[in-house]
């Protein structure tokens, strides 16, 4: 492979560290490395978008490819083409002058080719009696070599990313369309709640969708959309129970005062330790698990729980339940109440409950006696923690658009 030594451009054209770097680098490519050029230039396309480069670039690094005569980029071959614009021009479908000259720049900025000038800028070749080139002037492929294995990682990237933008979208507007359904079936059919909020909340949610989204915004709406949607099942549920247990109500009623007063019941349990049993004088069952929300979408909502972690930061609800503790203490919560909401809640959502009250500490009077209205608000099944994120990340967003 011809490098020689670092060369400056001909010209006006000024020369940049970065330029000087990348023939440095390209000097001390691994002895007996080669690739296909072919599937380099597919993995530069696939990574145009990273490398900040255009259709119109790909076109000419095509056609500056065509001019090199064998299919393997070789680390002990001479890897420079020398074509002249015209030449250029033709094999990359026509392009103006200008605009050649502005892509061979961009695909130079991207680090996939480099200049090697003659004294007076010409681009040709200099061969010796046996007919070999021997020295060569114009435009170094020794960078695509190089760079050879980083190109196919960027491009397995972005495939990975559109792949996951693509599922993203597709899990989107399912959800939308279970959330819209849902609202209409409940305002349709008559269901206590305030479903004009809570659709207002879904066109809210609708109208932030980017025109072009990227897979942040489309997860960040997804899992705004996924609570709503959550809350709604919720609401539905709890009507569904209140309407089962005031028929249950009525049958049991009704069965007390036809039966025997002195009948037994056959599978009491026998300990108050075994399956089914409850204690004396509370006839409420035992409180199912509360639904965990995803860590993101709290911090997202709550970034201000972030700085009492370990490190300044978050990253999994260990580290989430450690800086709750730090806030329990900072804002005055007494242990005993922040056991209690572990107990009922769970301690993801008792961490989460902090981070909350922590957001809106400036409006609480008292944070101990908020987190135990909320304790026994929930041991209740009178309290999700939906809303209160859902109105904080609401609350985040419009901070944002103000912002911008």
């Amino acid at each position: 492979m011809q490098t020689g030594s670092v060369t400056t451009p001909f010209g006006r054209r000024p020369v940049t560290l970065a330029l000087v770097r990348r023939q440095i680098e390209t000097s001390e490519i691994r002895p007996g490395k080669a690739t296909d050029k072919w599937k380099v230039f597919r993995d530069a396309s696939e990574a145009r978008e990273l490398l900040g480069l255009q259709d119109r670039s790909l076109a000419v690094l095509d056609a500056l490819l065509s001019f090199y005569p064998d299919n393997e980029l070789r680390q002990d071959a001479q890897l420079i083409v020398f074509p002249s614009n015209a030449q250029l021009t033709l094999r990359a479908h026509g392009i103006a002058g200008a605009t050649l000259r502005r892509h061979l720049a961009l695909l130079i900025d991207a680090g996939l080719i480099v200049r090697k000038d003659s004294a007076n800028g010409k681009r040709y070749a200099r061969k010796d009696k046996a007919g070999a080139v021997e020295s060569a002037f114009g435009f170094d492929l020794s960078p695509l070599l190089m760079r050879a294995d980083e190109l196919a990682v960027m491009a397995q990237q972005v495939v990975a990313d559109r792949f996951a933008l693509r599922r993203a979208r597709e899990n989107l507007t399912i959800c939308r369309r279970d959330v819209r359904k849902l609202i209409s079936a409940a305002i349709e059919e008559g269901a206590p709640g305030d479903w004009e909020g809570i659709e207002a909340m879904y066109v809210g949610l609708v109208g932030r969708i980017p025109r072009a989204p990227t897979l942040s915004d489309v997860n960040s709406i997804l899992d705004e959309m996924g609570l709503l949607q959550q809350e709604i099942v919720n609401i539905l549920e709890m009507l569904e129970k209140d309407k089962n247990n005031g028929t249950n109500a009525a049958h049991n009623e009704q069965h007390l005062q036809n039966s025997n007063t002195e009948s037994t019941f056959e599978f009491e349990p026998s300990s108050r330790n075994e399956q089914g049993a409850t204690a004396v004088g509370n006839d409420r069952p035992k409180r199912e698990s509360v639904r965990n929300f995803p860590l993101s979408m709290v911090t997202r909502a709550c970034p201000e729980i972030a700085m009492y972690g370990p490190g300044g930061t978050i990253g999994g609800w260990r580290e989430m339940m450690v800086a709750a503790v730090v806030v329990r203490s900072m804002l005055g919560v007494s242990p005993s109440a922040y056991q209690e909401a572990c107990e009922v809640m769970g301690p993801e959502n008792a961490a989460t409950a902090m981070a909350c009250i922590l957001e809106r500490a400036g409006h609480i009077t008292s944070p101990g006696g908020y987190l135990r209205d909320l304790t026994r608000k929930a041991a209740r099944d009178e309290f999700s923690l939906g809303p209160m994120l859902m109105a904080l990340l609401k609350a985040a967003s419009d901070s944002g658009l103000k912002a911008g």
